[in-house]
């Protein structure tokens, strides 16, 4: 069942994964469980066991291009060289929750975009969207992904 919700500012430190769009269903896999081993070395994280995926529908620019996942911090400290950090601003969503394999989150997207259009809603395209794992199912595992979907709202 979709959902209104609001998020306040979200920062994040992880990896960025950039690549053909055909890939990210590989890529992402993989840097999720590079992100659950060196979990370790994020200072600060809220929820250490909790990956959370960024991207933006339609980048304006290359530094926008890619998907990030990456834990949520507090605050910035002590930055691996080889990590990354990202500010989102506060926001407001449409959400739902997919379970299943990650080749079918798309179909969970689809219910999601026809739910904000019916109740009258226009998609960001623009903003960041995030993907917010269960602590109990890391993104690793693709044939049976648990995440809750935010898809950004255009408000006002």
């Amino acid at each position: 069942m979709a959902e209104l919700k609001s998020v306040g500012e979200v920062k994040l430190v992880g990896f960025r994964v950039v690549c053909p769009g055909d890939e990210y269903v590989v890529e992402i896999p993989k840097a999720a469980k590079q992100l659950k081993e060196r979990a370790g070395e994020i200072h600060h994280a809220l929820h250490p066991d909790q990956q959370i995926g960024a991207f933006i529908v339609e980048a304006s620019s290359p530094e926008e291009d890619g998907y990030w996942i990456g834990l949520q911090v507090s605050e910035y400290g002590d930055i691996s060289t080889d990590m990354i950090t990202l500010t989102i601003p506060p926001h407001t969503y449409g959400t739902i929750f997919h379970q299943g394999p990650n080749h079918d989150i798309r179909q969970s997207y689809e219910q999601l975009h026809q739910w904000i259009h019916e109740n009258g809603y226009t998609r960001s395209t623009k903003s960041w969207n995030l993907e917010i794992y269960q602590k109990e199912n890391q993104p690793g595992d693709p044939s049976d992904v648990r995440v809750e979907l935010y898809d950004a709202i255009l408000m006002g």
